[in-house]
């Protein structure tokens, strides 16, 4: 969430329907995203850039130690 004026962004857990106000302006904080959970994955890595790879097939992020590609389904290369 972000205060408009001051651009002071802050991460939190927010709930539906409720209304924030940054603590030093009073102003309403706007949402700039969400964060979304992970599809479950066979994979054992944390979803981080030093995991990932691109399958070669369709071209998606999927993590090193997966054999199938978790978007397309068809097996990759051995991750080097």
């Amino acid at each position: 969430m972000r205060t408009p004026s001051t651009g002071r962004e802050i991460f939190l857990e927010a709930e539906p329907n409720t209304v924030y106000r940054d603590r030093e302006t009073g102003e309403e904080l706007e949402v700039l995203g969400k964060v979304l959970p992970l599809a479950p994955s066979k994979s054992k890595l944390p979803w981080a850039v030093e995991n990932l790879r691109f399958c070669p097939w369709c071209d998606q992020l999927a993590q090193k130690d997966l054999n199938d590609c978790p978007t397309c389904g068809r097996r990759m290369a051995p991750a080097s």
